[in-house]
């Protein structure tokens, strides 16, 4: 398993890039498997992600048998991660699940999946329901892999979500006990009340100064 998680970790930061280029407007097609890998690989250098989509879309049909498939699923997750697009990391992901799917190579896609969501969050007043699907996830995850490697990493991403859950409820009954609305904030306080994290010694999150104002 540690062979294995090295192996894909190697794979996906070794040929995700950062660059800039040109669109290429020229159609593709009868490629061979090393031609389509090659391809994908500029589309991440120049940042064309889109491009890389389609051409991996025409390289799977083409070669819907090529072993380059797989490793390119994860190269294209991890680029999507990059980019800060983390609904297509994870579809990409799933893919990966549908097609590769061993005891292993799921837990693997899983645990990826959560670190996307993980690294999708980054507003600490927004993403409520992300906060909540995660920590389900993370969860189910660790119910379904008690034995993970990853787990010293999952858990910390688990206090983490946490966290930053009961410091939103901690924002959102201060907003309805200011506004007098007592039914409303008489849930939430007693929600603090018995939450575990309640008396923790938190350092409350910050904000650029510059997006303040919409919070």
């Amino acid at each position: 398993m540690e062979t294995y998680l090295k192996k894909a970790l190697i794979i996906i930061s070794l040929f995700v890039f950062v660059g800039c280029g040109n669109k290429n407007d020229v159609e593709l097609y009868n490629l061979s498997p090393e031609e389509w890998y090659s391809q994908i690989l500029k589309d991440i250098q120049n940042s064309d992600l889109e491009e890389a989509d389609k051409h991996y879309i025409s390289f799977s049909s083409e070669h819907i048998s090529s072993p380059l498939l797989e490793q390119m699923l994860l190269i294209l997750a991890q680029a999507n991660v990059n980019d800060e697009k983390y609904e297509t990391a994870n579809a990409y992901l799933d893919e990966y699940i549908r097609r590769y799917g061993t005891k292993e190579k799921i837990e693997f896609a899983n645990y990826m999946k959560i670190k996307a969501n993980f690294d999708s969050f980054s507003k600490p007043n927004r993403n409520q329901k992300l906060m909540q699907d995660s920590i389900a996830a993370i969860e189910n995850f660790l119910k379904n892999y008690p034995t993970t490697q990853y787990r010293p990493l999952i858990e910390t991403m688990l206090v983490k979500f946490k966290l930053a859950q009961y410091y939103l409820d901690t924002q959102i009954y201060s907003l309805y006990d200011r506004t007098d609305r007592q039914e409303s904030a008489t849930i939430y306080k007693e929600k603090l009340d018995v939450s575990p994290l309640n008396g923790v010694d938190m350092i409350e999150p910050t904000l650029p100064w510059y997006m303040r104002a919409f919070e």
